[in-house]
């Protein structure tokens, strides 16, 4: 292809391969929404027979395996490349899966549920950096929110598949069977998506593969030159690092990286703790904690979902218009708004056979803020502040406190619910709310614009 000739098939084969990998995200949604309804069922006398503590075990472990595998997860995406990666991402999902599904005691699931924790952390560090280095900058926001989409679609569906389960074959005492097994899926379509899938441009450049990076380029670009022009400007910032070409963790002493990490470890706290995985993992528990029937909780769940979704495609458009640092403020406002009346709410009308529905109509307005505004945001802005040299490795860190931040919510949330009320805990959340929006306003520099290679050079010359 000379440098005249259009390549009309690039924004497609994006396309392709960024859907392909976001599989991996599709059983990460599910795997975090299907709990919610299969707990009640597994957890009965004649099946796994939980106690409350070992139902927050079960619920929890996900999130401890996703805190270790983000970081572990990054790192040896940074050694093995993007695409091998999440190629065994799919077949540890696809066991997880199965083991969960025919678990047969509390420390089998416990132990899955840990396994399958490990490939969802893998997948919310590994998934992001392959979607934004295979792109160009102008679609790199949209295709990196594409997987917050993906992952609150399986959620919609984890939540869709238990209210139908629930209500046709809740008679079968191995129902949360099915409703787990069903996240084996989108495992198989990873694995045979990603036998087609191509590397990672960036990361084959890093590794000196230049020639098969300049082939991949040419698939996602529309001519020769803009191919070109790309490979260079990898290789240039590349060669600006050639001084350190082996990554070690005594780069993280660094003083500008060391501010950059610590801006991405706040970010990743900071869309965690809104309180957002309160209503994705214990959604129905707050709906009935306001006086709905368990069945009508499960069936409230799916409008929690469907706003997710519909706000995740908001965002999508907006995050190519806004800045990333308006988009957050405007975010977390509106959550901050949510979560004061949601307090407020409880306490003035507690007992009140109106409450469940103003409680229901306040966590839609919460979804509908985090998802628009925040969680696309929060995970354009980590796949992108990161140098390329180990990104995987620094988003994985990050990402790591992301799911630790969620792990103490969650193992906490039962706790503060029964010490304090569905009320003040939620003023609990404000409170945050407004440490975060500071945060936003005089520490997290603005990204918008500039390629993750300009990123790079810009925090480098901020933060010498």
């Amino acid at each position: 292809m000379s440098s005249e000739q259009i390549n009309t098939k690039a924004s497609r084969t994006v396309m392709i391969m960024a859907i392909t990998a976001t599989f991996a995200s599709l059983a990460f949604g599910y795997d975090t929404g299907v709990i919610n309804g299969a707990l009640p069922y597994m957890a009965e006398p004649d099946q796994l027979n939980l106690t409350p503590a070992l139902e927050g075990l079960v619920v929890s472990a996900i999130c401890i395996g996703a805190a270790f595998g983000s970081a572990l997860g990054g790192r040896i995406s940074d050694i093995l490349g993007r695409k091998p990666a999440l190629t065994y991402l799919s077949i540890l999902f696809f066991i997880s899966t199965l083991g969960c599904a025919l678990s047969i005691n509390a420390t089998m699931i416990i132990i899955f549920r840990f396994t399958l924790g490990l490939a969802v952390g893998s997948a919310s560090t590994i998934v992001p950096a392959y979607l934004a280095e295979i792109t160009t900058g102008n679609l790199r926001g949209s295709l990196v929110v594409l997987m917050e989409l993906v992952i609150v679609s399986g959620q919609l569906l984890a939540y869709i598949v238990n209210a139908i389960i629930a209500i046709t074959l809740g008679h079968d005492p191995h129902v949360w069977r099915y409703i787990l097994a069903i996240a084996a899926i989108p495992a198989i379509l990873l694995f045979f998506g990603m036998l087609i899938n191509k590397e990672s441009p960036r990361w084959l450049v890093a590794k000196g593969k230049t020639s098969e990076a300049l082939d991949v380029l040419r698939l996602t670009h529309e001519s020769e030159a803009k191919a070109i022009a790309e490979l260079n400007d990898i290789q240039d910032l590349l060669a600006e690092q050639s001084i350190q070409q082996n990554l070690s963790f005594k780069d993280f002493t660094e003083p500008w990286m060391k501010k950059v990490l610590l801006i991405g470890i706040g970010v990743a706290i900071l869309q965690q703790t809104t309180g957002v995985n309160t209503i994705m993992f214990y959604g129905s528990q707050i709906l009935t904690k306001s006086g709905f029937s368990t069945d009508a909780a499960l069936i409230g769940n799916i409008g929690n979902g469907i706003i997710s979704v519909i706000g995740t495609l908001f965002g999508f458009t907006l995050v190519r218009r806004l800045t990333r640092r308006k988009m957050l403020t405007i975010g977390l406002i509106g959550i901050l708004f949510a979560n004061t009346c949601i307090g407020t709410i409880s306490n003035i009308m507690a007992g009140s056979p109106n409450l469940p529905y103003f409680v229901l109509s306040l966590t839609i307005t919460f979804l509908f803020f985090q998802q628009t505004f925040v969680s696309p945001v929060t995970w354009v802005y980590m796949s992108e502040i990161f140098p390329l040299r180990m990104r995987g490795t620094a988003l994985g860190i990050a990402v790591f406190f992301l799911w630790g931040s969620n792990f103490c919510i969650q193992l906490l949330f039962p706790i503060l619910m029964n010490t304090f009320g569905l009320s003040n805990t939620f003023y609990i959340f404000s409170s945050i709310g407004i440490l975060s929006l500071l945060f936003t306003k005089f520490i997290m520099p603005e990204t918008k614009g500039l390629s993750i290679e300009d990123i790079e050079r810009k925090f480098r010359n901020d933060y010498k």
